[in-house]
């Protein structure tokens, strides 16, 4: 996942779960993260999709939190945004008669599999709750 996808999600939550009662605009939280709206709109879209935030239109409308932050495991979040392996892509044409070559894809799979197993068991133990008291 080489893009700012979860760092995004991360902090378009994590500032919802600050505001708990507030419903927040994509104006506001796109000022927050230093972004084009239009992305967090985007963004919005998917994290209200997986049921994360719900919103509502009009003058006073926007985004809040569809359940406590304490119910929001970060894991949760990552397998909603992550779009492809943490340790990037495999090698498009690997040369077939060479000893490594042949088999680098098949071994680079296994690799990348193991290894977001782990970032998913290690993201499973920690809530959106407990993140944002980082910032408290």
């Amino acid at each position: 996942m080489n893009n700012t996808r979860f760092a995004t999600a991360i902090h378009i939550l994590t500032l919802l779960a600050h505001y708990p009662d507030e419903w927040l605009s994509s104006d506001l939280i796109a000022a927050s993260i230093n972004i084009n709206p239009v992305i967090v709109r985007k963004e919005l879209l998917v994290l209200k999709e997986a049921g994360f935030i719900e919103s509502k239109m009009g003058k006073n409308g926007g985004c809040r939190l569809a359940k406590n932050s304490s119910e929001i495991v970060i894991s949760e979040i990552y397998d909603v945004v992550k779009n492809g392996n943490i340790l990037g892509k495999k090698n498009q044409n690997p040369n077939p008669k060479c000893d490594i070559g042949k088999d680098i894809n098949q071994n680079l799979q296994l690799l990348f599999s193991e290894t977001d197993i782990l970032i998913t068991r290690f993201l499973k133990q920690k809530t959106l709750a407990d993140f944002t008291l980082l910032f408290t």
